[in-house]
């Protein structure tokens, strides 16, 4: 599944028709060097288009309105070069309805000392001009990021390719369509929530489709689709001798293809990007959807397990935001705790469905029963996650608003092999430490679904919670449970006056 598409960042550079053509023939030039140079910058996943320099405040709306109606512009990238007042762009500003970044950047690295004169002064103002537009952002309250630097420097593309990431994920969750099978576990409170209020601040479109829809789909699937995907699962994992082809159990592995063939089916064939599962409600299906769901998930599909849809959403927004990036993302539960001896730890796994993006070598392919949902034996891949830096993020509907809670985590290998555990897991410590995360994830309400992330960056999910205006609490390596306390405090606060009447 396409991450990026034809996705592309507008670059719009202001200045004023007060300096004469000479000046802003300059200004052209260089500001065209600068959006060059950041499009072929290797850290920016989409295109970056220049656009005429802006001189007007007709001509500075025009060009928010259009890229605010353009599908392929997913975020403006602003620099002032000069100096353009900010009230030309009260209008523009105003009408924008995509991601902004204002970069505080000049044409040169360094000044050439020996040579600085009144025309050299008149052209290179961005100290000036940036200032003057940061004023407006914040007199308007604009969301928006600000890098400062010059482009030639590794660490503001850096920057700047984190927010290109998270305008993607932006993107893709108002374009998200996400399929329920059936609803979501009985009595279970925290997978609830306003499908509404999800579509007003993130953009996604969350439906319910019955079970059977589904099961005519899977049963429907051509015997050579499944010989075919069969063959596939034996060259590319490791699968147990009894689901091999000839032996005993080889027709479970071949539901197990017909319910990846259904499911590919069907979310093509309605357009969707995410879904869910309830093991409480599996109509006609002979399993559970383990191996396919997570075949799903390495494909960039957002999934919750037990009717969690606003798990499944941020799983498929980091998806897109993660990209290419080395590393995996996964859905991911807090399963049960190591309190010691040595270092406290959390085991996360679910019942069957952990993307392999995560896995630490080729994944096995296995069949063994499992306790709910009353059906046959499930297939499954089973692995264990790679170390390394990421984090866990959980969506909450705390009742007035949307809440992200983030926690900064350390994968490891388990301390000892898990020969009893058929499932997918990892082990990780997480900051500061179990107790004081625990404690903070517990007094925020954060959910026990997560999403697990090495490859999106905790920048990344900061940018798109800034996009979203959306709640984000992060818990750290210098988190306290009374600093974090405060902080929730002063959120609450925070969002309700923001919220309005």
């Amino acid at each position: 599944m396409s991450r990026y598409g034809t996705y592309e960042v507008w670059f719009l550079t202001g200045s004023q028709s007060l300096y004469g053509d000479d000046t802003l023939r300059q200004v052209a030039e260089q500001s065209r060097r600068i959006a060059e140079a950041l499009d072929a910058s290797p850290d920016l996943p989409v295109r970056v288009v220049w656009k005429p320099v802006l001189t007007t405040s007709d001509a500075i709306r025009r060009a928010c309105v259009e890229a605010s109606a353009d599908d392929s512009c997913i975020g403006v990238v602003t620099w002032m070069h000069t100096f353009s007042p900010a009230k030309m762009w009260i209008a523009g500003l105003d009408a924008l309805r995509k991601p902004l970044l204002h970069l505080h950047t000049q044409a040169n690295v360094s000044l050439p000392w020996s040579e600085i004169d009144m025309d050299f002064m008149n052209l290179n103002q961005a100290a000036h001009g940036d200032r003057e537009f940061g004023y407006i952002e914040s007199r308007m309250s604009i969301a928006r990021k600000t890098v400062v630097g010059h482009v030639s420097d590794p660490a503001v593309t850096g920057r700047i390719g984190t927010w290109t990431r998270a305008a993607a994920g932006w993107a893709a969750a108002h374009q998200l369509r996400l399929v329920r099978f059936g609803d979501n576990m009985r009595d279970v409170a925290v997978t609830e929530g306003d499908k509404v209020e999800a579509q007003l601040t993130f953009g996604v479109s969350v439906n319910t489709y019955g079970v059977n829809d589904l099961v005519a789909v899977v049963d429907d699937a051509a015997d050579a689709d499944v010989d075919a995907l069969t063959a596939e699962y034996e060259e590319l994992y490791k699968v147990a001798p009894e689901l091999r082809k000839g032996a005993e159990r080889h027709e479970s592995l071949r539901y197990a293809a017909r319910l990846e063939l259904g499911l590919r089916r069907l979310l093509a064939d309605l357009g969707a990007t995410a879904f869910t599962t309830n093991f409480e409600d599996l109509g006609g299906l002979r399993q559970l959807p383990g191996l396919a769901v997570q075949r799903l998930m390495a494909d960039g599909y957002g999934f919750g397990g037990e009717g969690d849809w606003k798990t499944s959403a941020l799983l498929r927004i980091l998806k897109v935001v993660a990209g290419d990036r080395p590393g995996g993302t996964s859905f991911m539960e807090d399963y049960t705790y190591h309190f010691g001896p040595g270092t406290p730890r959390i085991l996360g796994a679910h019942m069957l469905e952990v993307c392999p993006s995560i896995a630490r070598d080729v994944p096995t392919v296995e069949i063994h029963p499992l306790g709910i949902g009353n059906r046959e034996d499930p297939v499954r891949m089973v692995f264990d996650a790679i170390p390394g830096e990421g984090f866990v993020v959980g969506l909450s509907d705390v009742g007035e608003r949307l809440r992200l809670v983030a926690n900064e985590i350390d994968i490891v290998p388990p301390d000892e092999p898990l020969p009893r555990l058929p499932v997918a897991r990892a082990v990780w410590t997480p900051r500061p430490d179990l107790s004081t995360s625990a404690e903070c994830w517990l007094t925020a309400g954060g959910p026990h679904h997560t999403v697990l992330s090495t490859a999106a960056g905790l920048e990344a999910l900061e940018d798109f919670a800034n996009i979203a205006r959306t709640e984000l609490l992060i818990i750290d390596g210098g988190t306290t449970p009374r600093r974090f306390a405060h902080e929730l405090r002063c959120n609450q606060v925070y969002h309700r006056l923001a919220r309005g009447l």
